[in-house]
């Protein structure tokens, strides 16, 4: 840091102290309007400092994975440690995307050893921070919203929020959210089956169509006298349409009409500390 931004930060902070001895001694909106100036100050002078960050996040990290291994009371003060030092992180650097998703990840988990409802506020400020996450990274806390949003029966949140962890290669494997309870509320009902099926036929056919292709190609080529094929320049378009159309069309009956692939384990999406960006704090595929 230079000496003139150290100068400036300081002078903030100062300014900062002042603000909140002033509030101390006023009341009602004046008071507020004081405090709130004051915070920002604050989060202003611990700004710009990736290394500060960085060891928040990974401190907060450390006291999220300490608190999985203890039970009850220990457990409880574990996760709202986590909490606060992703808090702190993420007011350093607001785009912490780590910091992000495990602390919507320590909301969740302290909920659960809470025995809270999902209307409960540890859930409310959990959605905030995988909103915060997919705002950073879109669709990479998705997943995990779909989770907070199945436990409070929002089903067409949930499915707009699974879509779309889908969509940018996010979502977890099929065993993982089959076995994932934080999905329990709505492993029954069609539309989720739905969604689940739709994840095995897909990469079925896909595999089947890239496969058709490379038949057709093959069967397009030029045979030798010799035995030995030789590709030609240029493929006739037509032909290969023609061959492909009728072998997609039979794949798409055939994964219509197909069982559903086995199903397999859970899994939760906790950011790993080697793969934190730059970014207040479940939660991964399952825990």
């Amino acid at each position: 840091m230079s000496l003139l931004a150290s100068f400036t930060k300081k002078s903030r902070l100062s300014a900062a102290v002042k603000q909140t001895a002033e509030a101390r001694k006023s009341e009602g909106a004046k008071a507020d309007q004081l405090f709130h100036k004051a915070y920002q100050d604050y989060a202003a002078v611990l700004s710009d400092n990736p290394v500060l960050a960085e060891a928040l996040y990974n401190w907060g990290f450390a006291l999220l994975h300490q608190a999985k291994t203890k039970s009850e009371t220990e457990a409880m003060s574990l996760y709202q440690d986590a909490i606060v030092k992703f808090s702190f992180c993420l007011t350093i650097d607001p785009n912490y995307l780590g910091a992000a998703i495990d602390g919507g990840v320590a909301c969740m988990d302290l909920a659960r050893v809470g025995a809270v409802g999902p209307e409960d506020d540890l859930y409310v400020m959990a959605a905030s921070y995988f909103e915060k996450a997919n705002a950073i990274q879109a669709g990479s806390a998705s997943y995990n919203l779909a989770c907070v949003y199945a436990m409070q029966g929002d089903d067409e949140a949930c499915l707009a929020a699974l879509e779309t962890s889908r969509a940018k290669g996010s979502l977890p494997n099929i065993n993982d959210i089959l076995n994932d309870p934080d999905l329990d509320n709505i492993k029954n009902q069609d539309w989720f089956t739905g969604f689940v099926d739709s994840l095995s036929k897909k990469p079925e056919a896909e595999a089947a169509v890239v496969e058709a292709e490379a038949v057709v190609v093959q069967e397009t080529a030029e045979v030798e006298p010799t035995g030995k094929k030789s590709k030609p320049d240029v493929v006739q378009p037509e032909v290969v349409a023609e061959k492909l159309e009728a072998v997609v069309a039979d794949v798409v009956v055939q994964s219509e009409v197909g069982p559903a692939a086995e199903l397999v384990e859970p899994v939760e999406v906790v950011a790993e500390a080697a793969a934190a960006k730059p970014a207040l704090t479940s939660a991964t595929a399952a825990d």
